[in-house]
């Protein structure tokens, strides 16, 4: 499941997952009630950064680079396997347009692994 942080928080909300670099403004780690906090499987500072430029236009590209992070990284598949212990997740992330963004990349990388 996909939440923005900034929603309430629910019993069946199952394991917290933050999976932005940076902490989100105005949440308390109280308010947040995060079980793991996951910004080494975000995407990398440059990439981020590239995409936050022109992000309608380097979308498609980017969702291409942050695969390749993800699938050459050593602590996704640690997360993914840290993950499958639990019942059900909750990725939770700050970006306002969530279907656009790294969560549902990293959702549908998931789901395939």
């Amino acid at each position: 499941v996909i939440k923005r942080i900034y929603d309430e928080y629910e019993k069946d909300d199952g394991f917290r997952v933050l999976v932005d670099r940076l902490w989100p403004r105005g949440i308390t780690k109280e308010k947040a009630r995060v079980d793991m906090w996951a910004k080494e499987i975000t995407p990398s500072s440059e990439l981020r950064k590239w995409t936050h430029e022109k992000p309608e236009e380097r979308f498609k590209d980017f969702v291409e680079k942050y695969k390749h992070e993800l699938r050459e990284s050593e602590h996704f598949s640690q997360f993914r396997d840290s993950i499958n212990k639990h019942d059900k997740v909750t990725l939770l992330s700050s970006v306002k347009n969530i279907d656009n963004s790294h969560v549902t990349v990293l959702l549908k990388e998931l789901e395939q692994h």
